[in-house]
C-alpha cells in the first residue's frame, strides 16, 4: 500500500466506489416511483370515469327505452281504440287508460287551436306561415271561419260535409265539435276539430288524415312517457323529435345545442346511434346522452337525454383524495427514507473517516517501526566502532583513534538527526512569495549543481502566487528533492524548476531532471520509510520530503521513465490549510 493513498474500501466508501445508494440516488429513485405511481393512479382514474360514464349512458339508455316502450304501449291503446263504447269483455284498466289518453289528444288538440288562434292575423298575413305551420303540427289543414260561417282563409281542401257541420260551432250552442276517434264514417272521413274562436268571431277547423293523426297520438304519448319516467329517475331533461325535427315529447330546461343535425350516415344505415358528453352549466353537472333510434316500424326519433352526475362525480372525488393521500404518503414516506439513508450513511462515512485516521495512524507507527530497527542497525555499526577504538586506547597511538571516534559520533548525530525529521512537528504558517522562497533554495544549490556539471534553469510565473507555509520545513523538503535529482545525474545534465497557478486555490511547482529516471516499481516505494535505493544513508529524504508537503495540506506526484530522467509536481493549497 502505497503511504498517502487510501485503502480500496475506504475509497469506495468516501466516493470513489459506489457500495452505497446516495442520497440524491434514492430521492431519483423515488421520484420516478412516485411519477410512475401518480400516472397508473392517473390512469386508473380516467378508466373509473370512462367506467362511470358507460354506467350512466347505460342508466340513460334505460330511461330512453322506458319511455319508448310506454310511449309504443300508449300510441297502440289510442291508435286501436273501440268507437265509443267498449265491448263487455275489453279489460277496465285499459279501457279507462284509453279514455285519459283520448282526453289528453282532445285537450292537446283544443291548445293547438287556441295558439293558432292567437297568431291569427300574422299567419293570415304570410301564408307561407301557415302552410309551415300545418306541416310542422301534422294537420292535413288549417281553415278560419267568418261570423256567418263562410270560409275566410285554408291552406287545404275542406269536405262539404265536414264545413256544414263545423258552421254550427260559430252561431249554435255549442262551441266545440270534433270527430277523431269515431270512425264508424269510414276510414276516409277526416278526423277533425273545430272551435269557436275566443273572441267570438268565426271559427277554426283543424282536419288530420291518417297519417296526421299518428303523429298526434305519438306526440301525446311521448309527452306523457316522459312526465312518468322523469318522476322517478336522475333525468334533468328529455326531448324527443322525429327525423322531421318536429317535437314529439320535453320536459325540464333544455340547454340550447349548436348543430341539432341528425348524422346523415345514421339515418341511411337506419341502425341505433348513440353518443354522450358532459355538460357542466351552473351548479349541476350532467351528462348528455343523444340517442337515435327506431320507435316503431319505419318511424325513427332523436332523443336528447340529460341525467345527472352527482353520484359519478362524488365517486370521482372521493377517488382522487384517495390518490393525493396516497401519493402524500408515498412522498412522506420517501423523504422520510433519504432523511434516515442520509443521516445514517454521514454516520458511517464519520466512522469511516475515524477508521481512516487509525489506519494512517497505524501505517505511521509501523513505518516508524521499520525506521526505528533500521536506525538500529545503522546506529550498531558505529557504535562497534566507537567500542572497538576505545578497547584499542591502550595499545595504538590516540592521536589516530580520535578522529575515528569523532566521525562515528557525528555520523550517529546525523542519523538520529534524519530520524527525528520524519516526524512533522506542529508548523508555524506564514504567508511567502512562492517564486522568492524558491529562487533562494536555487541560489543555495545552484554552486553544488555546477560543481557536478548539472544546470538549474528557472521558469516562474509572471504573477506572484503567496503561499502559507512553515519556510524552515518546506525548504527542507525542496533541497531534498533537488539533491535527490542531483544525485540521480551521473553525466552532466539539466534540472528544470518551474511554478504556475493551479487554479485559484492551488499552486503548482514542477522539479524536473534528466537523470537516470525510474522504473514502476521503483516509484510505488520511493515515499516509504524503509525503502532506498543508496549505497549510503537511510534513504530518509523523499520521505521527509513527503511528510511535510502532506502536513501543508499539499500532495506530490511523480512521472518518471528510465533513461529519460524524472518529474516531481508539487500542488500546494494557497490558501492556509487547517492542520
Amino acid at each position: 500500500m502505497k503511504s498517502g493513498s487510501k485503502p480500496d474500501w475506504l475509497a469506495k466508501v468516501t466516493g470513489t466506489g459506489r457500495p452505497f445508494i446516495q442520497p440524491l440516488a434514492v430521492a431519483f429513485v423515488c421520484i420516478i416511483f412516485i411519477s410512475l405511481t401518480l400516472s397508473f393512479k392517473l390512469m386508473d382514474l380516467r378508466a373509473l370515469d370512462r367506467t362511470l360514464v358507460a354506467y350512466m349512458e347505460n342508466r340513460g339508455l334505460s330511461i330512453i327505452n322506458n319511455a319508448g316502450e310506454i310511449a309504443k304501449n300508449y300510441f297502440f291503446q289510442m291508435v286501436q281504440t273501440p268507437p265509443a263504447a267498449f265491448p263487455p269483455f275489453a279489460d277496465p284498466s285499459f279501457a279507462e287508460t284509453s279514455l285519459v289518453l283520448q282526453e289528453s289528444l282532445i285537450e292537446n288538440m283544443i291548445e293547438l287551436t287556441q295558439d293558432i288562434d292567437l297568431k291569427w292575423e300574422a299567419l293570415l298575413a304570410e301564408p307561407d306561415q301557415l302552410a309551415s305551420l300545418s306541416a310542422r303540427e301534422g294537420l292535413q289543414s288549417i281553415v278560419f271561419l267568418d261570423e256567418q260561417g263562410t270560409i275566410a282563409f285554408n291552406s287545404g281542401p275542406v269536405p262539404k260535409a265536414l264545413l256544414s257541420r263545423a258552421v254550427a260551432t260559430t252561431r249554435g250552442p255549442e262551441e266545440i265539435d270534433f270527430n277523431i276517434f269515431d270512425r264508424r264514417d269510414g276510414r276516409d272521413a277526416p278526423r277533425f276539430i273545430a272551435l269557436r274562436r275566443q273572441s267570438g268571431n268565426g271559427a277554426i277547423i283543424l282536419t288530420m288524415d291518417e297519417q296526421g293523426f299518428q303523429y298526434r297520438c305519438l306526440k301525446v304519448s311521448m309527452q306523457k312517457a316522459i312526465g312518468e319516467i322523469g318522476e322517478n329517475s336522475d333525468m334533468r331533461y328529455m326531448t324527443v323529435r322525429d327525423l322531421h325535427h318536429r317535437l314529439l315529447g320535453s320536459a325540464g330546461n333544455i340547454p340550447e345545442m349548436k348543430n341539432d343535425d341528425i348524422p346523415a350516415a345514421v339515418i341511411s344505415l337506419g341502425k341505433a346511434h348513440v353518443t354522450s358528453k358532459k355538460i357542466d352549466s351552473g351548479p349541476q353537472k350532467l351528462l348528455e346522452i343523444i340517442a337515435i333510434d327506431q320507435l316503431i316500424d319505419g318511424y325513427w326519433i332523436r332523443v336528447r337525454l340529460g341525467i345527472t352526475r352527482d353520484s359519478a362525480d362524488n365517486i370521482l372525488i372521493k377517488s382522487r383524495q384517495i390518490a393525493l393521500v396516497s401519493m402524500g404518503f408515498m412522498a412522506a414516506i420517501a423523504l422520510f427514507s433519504m432523511g434516515f439513508l442520509y443521516k445514517n450513511q454521514n454516520r458511517h462515512l464519520a466512522k469511516m473517516q475515524e477508521m481512516e485516521r487509525r489506519i494512517d495512524q497505524a501505517e505511521r507507527l509501523s513505518s516508524l517501526g521499520r525506521l526505528a530497527a533500521g536506525v538500529a542497525h545503522e546506529i550498531r555499526n558505529p557504535l562497534n566502532a566507537v567500542s572497538m577504538a576505545i578497547q584499542r586506547l591502550q595499545a595504538d597511538n590516540l592521536d589516530r583513534i580520535k578522529p575515528l571516534v569523532r566521525d562515528e559520533i557525528r555520523r550517529l548525530d546525523h542519523i538520529i538527526d534524519e530520524f527525528l525529521s520524519v516526524s512533522v512537528q506542529r508548523l508555524q504558517l506564514h504567508p511567502y512569495d512562492l517564486t522568492e522562497f524558491l529562487a533562494q533554495i536555487v541560489f543555495l544549490l545552484r554552486a553544488e549543481a555546477a560543481s557536478r556539471q548539472i544546470t538549474i534553469q528557472t521558469r516562474w510565473h509572471d504573477v506572484p502566487v503567496r503561499v502559507f507555509m512553515d519556510a524552515d520545513k518546506m525548504k527542507q523538503a525542496f533541497v531534498n528533492i533537488i539533491k535527490n535529482a542531483l544525485e540521480s545525474m551521473r553525466n552532466p545534465g539539466v534540472i528544470g524548476l518551474a511554478t504556475t497557478p493551479d487554479g485559484e486555490k492551488w499552486a503548482c511547482i514542477k522539479i524536473s531532471d534528466t537523470g537516470i529516471g525510474m522504473s514502476p516499481e521503483v516509484m510505488e516505494h520511493i515515499f516509504d520509510p524503509d525503502y532506498t535505493t543508496k549505497e549510503k544513508g537511510l534513504g530518509l529524504g523523499l520521505t521527509i520530503a513527503h511528510e511535510i508537503i502532506c502536513g501543508h495540506g499539499g500532495n506530490i506526484r511523480v512521472s518518471s521513465k528510465v533513461g529519460l530522467g524524472t518529474t516531481f509536481e508539487i500542488r500546494l493549497p494557497r490558501d492556509k490549510p487547517q492542520i
